[in-house]
């Protein structure tokens, strides 16, 4: 038995005994070895006494530093780096540990292991460094990797980790595979190393050269469900066959009288809410109509448990993966045009300042009598609409300023509050027919797309405020107030760079950040103060607790509007109905480990969509860079780390400057938003001006290398 394997045991086993320790019988038995090992073992623990990893006080060995051990999960393994996501108490703040590649003992996504905390937060407000002691638990998740040409053989790239080697193959599982393909593979033989594991591979996807391989890999790699279970595909069919009966049509508040309409993307199919807006004589009258999704999806359904296990929608490039069938989602809940549909309806009336005076939740029959494209609708507010526009929204025409003037109280009130506005730019990409990346652009958002954003804002505003006021279980959309670190960090850091920093400190509120971003506008450095800031914000997650939303600076927020995409709709609107119909008598003992559920898989389901979106979107932005290697661009600094820096394109492509392609020099990252050369006092900094030549772009890694040309400081 080898000395470190012993050491991993001893530690384990150490840890496991807790703060009192074992002594050396009790180790002995805990071990569980054979006697021959016996001499090695106590040598070792010998030897780990000596180096002082392990203690010894009256006949008991003990880990020192016990509380710096933690168990986890591994959750990202990079080029040179990865993270483990701790188990932790109730009363300590979620976070996940830096390790370094060389420090994860093999360790890769998904397995448990036990870390060492071994370097608490730096002066950037980094995350604390740790090292993997020992694998716990190897997962058995899915491994993608590419297959490469590595001095004349074959061997594999692996995607999930990082090696500075490819891993050697003992198996092709009677696969035809060639040269950059896109594998999926398990380990055979696991080293102490990630380059050391030795692999065989299971599948192939096809040539990493295409975007669409490696996404298909990835939503595989993470389980995203793709397919419907047929069980769940026959309730969707017989629901869409039946249709909307009489009887159901008779037990709703009318509402088809109304001029309503739906407002969206052009190529939105799933449209779960549409609006109604009049004006009056002291105020207005605002009414959000939504799909009225959970009459359909029943609880205990195959519908309803197909949902909680997706929780959400996944949008990737130019394709869906939906959380109910198209037959729900674009069928008999999508508020097509002339057709008339079942809802849930917030009717709410509002003065002319813009307060919510009253509302009321409603079960309604609906007729939407447009389905408007946000482009369609900019037009008809900047006076550019055309005859055939016009026409096609004549029956809600009138509505349209009504709908403008509203919506700028509302965002005014907002900005009143000090609600920080943060500028953040999303990517649009763009496909052909066969799924290949073509162009990415910069999301335009215009007037109309942020007019239905405050009406809905008021109608998840209205739900929240029915959950707390009558002391029901619910689902709250909540946004916890930045840590105390965090703005500290963001205190130091603005004082810095020279920025006025007033109204920054462990107490600041929303209003303190909005004044910030205020007085960033216009400046050379607004780019770099809009990240920071959004860097020191939490991120927004469900709980059924209502501690307010800090970003929007409101003490009730739910999200009552996205039932076809969002779990915690649904979920807020089988709770809403259950209320309309019975009370609140009973809600709390039928509801409350219901709210808890909803809240916990809302939020873990709402991740994995973010990051498959996020990370998907490299593989496009890879796949269309290929195309213009040796091109040059002109962009901006958007982070930087000690290896390099990252660069944002105006179609917002980012890709990395590695610092051997710089000036010969020692770099360093300061104050996080900085890589400074200690030799020469060079730096590069977020928001620096820059020229780019498009070195390299993998797209199977969904990596885009950068040299740089031209560099201006801001």
């Amino acid at each position: 038995m080898r000395n470190d394997a012993i050491r991993k045991d001893i530690v384990l086993a150490l840890f496991e005994a807790g703060k009192d320790g074992l002594t050396d019988s009790g180790l002995l038995l805990a071990l569980n070895k054979e006697k021959k090992d016996s001499k090695k073992i106590r040598s070792t623990l010998d030897e780990m006494v000596k180096y002082r990893s392990v203690g010894q006080n009256k006949g008991r060995y003990f880990l020192k530093n016990y509380k710096n051990y933690y168990k986890g999960e591994v959750t990202k393994v990079a080029r040179s780096h990865g993270f483990v996501a701790p188990e932790l108490n109730e009363n300590e703040e979620p976070e996940e540990f830096f390790v370094r590649g060389r420090d994860f003992c093999g360790a890769v996504p998904g397995d448990k292991v036990l870390v060492k905390v071994i370097a608490d937060k730096d002066e950037n407000n980094r995350s604390r460094t740790a090292v993997v002691v020992a694998v716990l638990e190897r997962s058995e998740q899915l491994l993608t990797g590419i297959v490469v040409d590595y001095n004349g053989e074959i061997r594999l790239a692996p995607s999930t980790f990082s090696s500075p080697v490819p891993l050697v193959i003992v198996g092709f599982g009677g696969c035809d595979v060639r040269v950059n393909d896109k594998v999926r593979f398990v380990i055979k033989k696991r080293g102490d190393r990630h380059s050391e594991h030795i692999v065989s591979i299971v599948s192939v996807y096809g040539c990493s050269d295409f975007a669409r391989v490696s996404v298909d890999a990835y939503i595989e790699e993470k389980k995203i469900p793709c397919e419907f279970p047929e069980e769940v595909i026959r309730e969707a069919r017989e629901i869409q066959r039946i249709g909307i009966s009489e009887k159901e049509k008779a037990n709703r508040e009318d509402l088809r009288h109304l001029p309503i309409f739906t407002i969206d993307g052009a190529d939105t199919k799933d449209i779960d809410d549409a609006i109604s807006i009049e004006k009056t004589s002291n105020g207005f009258k605002l009414g959000v109509h939504i799909a009225d999704v959970s009459h359909y999806v029943k609880k205990g359904s195959a519908l309803d448990k197909e949902a909680f296990n997706r929780g959400t929608s996944v949008y990737i490039a130019d394709r869906v993966i939906p959380m109910l069938p198209k037959e729900l989602s674009n069928g008999i809940c999508s508020l097509n045009p002339q057709e008339e549909r079942l809802a849930f309806s917030c009717l709410m009336e509002l003065g002319n300042d813009g307060k919510i005076k009253d509302f009321r939740f409603v079960k309604s029959l609906i007729r939407s009598r447009v389905q408007g494209v946000y482009s369609e609708v900019n037009k008809i507010l900047d006076g550019t609409a055309d005859q055939s526009v016009k026409e096609k929204y004549a029956e809600v025409i009138d509505a349209i300023p009504v709908m403008n003037e509203l919506a700028a109280i509302l965002m005014q009130n907002r900005i009143d509050r000090g609600a920080p506005e943060i500028e953040t730019t999303e990517s649009k990409i763009i496909c052909d027919e066969n799924g290949v990346c073509v162009d990415i652009k910069a999301r335009q958002r215009g007037v109309s797309e942020a007019v239905i954003e405050e009406f809905m804002l008021a109608a998840n505003n209205c739900a929240a405020i029915v959950g707390m006021e009558k002391h029901i279980p619910f689902v709250y959309r909540i946004h916890e107030a930045p840590s105390v670190e965090k703005l500290m960090a963001l205190q130091e850091t603005l004082t810095v760079m020279g920025f006025d920093a007033k109204g920054i400190n462990a107490d600041s509120k929303a209003r303190d950040l909005a004044a910030v971003l205020r007085r960033a506008k216009g400046d050379p450095r607004e780019m770099i103060i809009n990240r920071l800031t959004l860097r020191t914000m939490m991120k927004a997650k469900y709980s059924e607790e209502p501690i307010g939303h800090f970003g929007l600076v409101m003490k009730e927020y739910a999200h009552f509007t996205s039932p076809i995409r969002r779990l915690a709709d649904l979920s807020i609107h089988r709770i809403l109905t259950d209320y309309l119909c019975e009370g609140a008598s009973k809600m709390e003992k039928k509801y409350l480990r219901f709210s808890q559920e909803q809240s916990m898989r809302a939020s873990n389901t709402e991740v994995v969509a973010i990051n498959a979106e996020r990370d998907c979107e490299k593989f496009y932005a890879a796949e269309y860079m290929k195309n213009h290697v040796g091109e040059q661009f002109d962009g901006v600094i958007s982070g930087v780390i000690n290896s390099g820096f990252f660069v944002e394109l105006p179609n917002t492509v980012e890709g990395r400057v590695d610092t051997f392609t710089l000036p010969e020099g020692i770099y360093e990252v300061r104050n996080n938003i900085s890589l400074v050369d200690t030799l020469s006092g060079r730096a590069y900094t977020i928001g620096d001006k820059v020229t780019v030549t498009v070195a390299a772009a993998n797209v199977g890694a969904g990596l885009i290398d950068f040299t740089l040309e031209k560099h201006e400081a801001v």
